[in-house]
């Protein structure tokens, strides 16, 4: 069974944040889509480009088995303004399926109003957004809180991304099903 996963950015995106879950996630098999306001090239904030695959208007919750919601402080400002985007991770919460963020991702994750009683990391410069969400900032390379990983800066890539897969295995249980 094919593993699909989504990625959720912006132009201006982080660039580590976006490429290296990227590529991971190719690593470990997975078909990856990168949503955006609209396909095509996307431009990181220290300079790399990458192709936005679809655009968050067509993004199904039952068509991807992972989420990763990378920062970018200026991608973030726009992407945490879609309502459709929102609606989107609040769903995909309530489903319990598995989100791995980073640094200013948790934006995404106050605005979907999905924060409230978790353990959250993030950026440190967005802790009170954290706390006032109903969240406890904890500052650490990696929170895992249920069906939620987070990290709060590109230095803890590898760890975080190795965390994220580990908690995707074992909620799914699937990992021989997959290959």
């Amino acid at each position: 069974m094919l593993k699909k996963a989504l990625i959720i950015t912006w132009e201006g995106y982080q660039d580590s944040e976006v490429l290296y879950p990227y590529y991971r996630l190719q690593e470990d098999d997975f078909y990856v889509d990168i949503a955006a306001e609209n396909p095509g090239e996307i431009h990181g904030i220290l300079g790399t480009k990458i192709k936005a695959t679809i655009s968050v208007t067509e993004i199904k919750v039952d068509n991807y088995d992972l989420l990763i919601l990378p920062g970018g402080v200026k991608a973030l400002e726009k992407v945490r303004q879609q309502k459709i985007v929102l609606d989107f991770i609040h769903e995909w919460n309530e489903q319990g399926k598995i989100i791995g963020d980073i640094c200013h991702g948790t934006q995404l994750l106050i605005s979907a109003k999905v924060t409230i009683g978790r353990r959250i990391s993030a950026y440190y410069s967005i802790k009170d957004d954290v706390e006032n969400s109903g969240a406890t900032y904890v500052d650490a390379p990696y929170v895992t809180d249920r069906n939620i990983v987070s990290s709060p800066h590109y230095n803890y890539l590898g760890p975080w991304m190795k965390e994220v897969l580990r908690v995707f295995y074992l909620h799914n249980d699937k990992k021989n099903e997959y290959n």
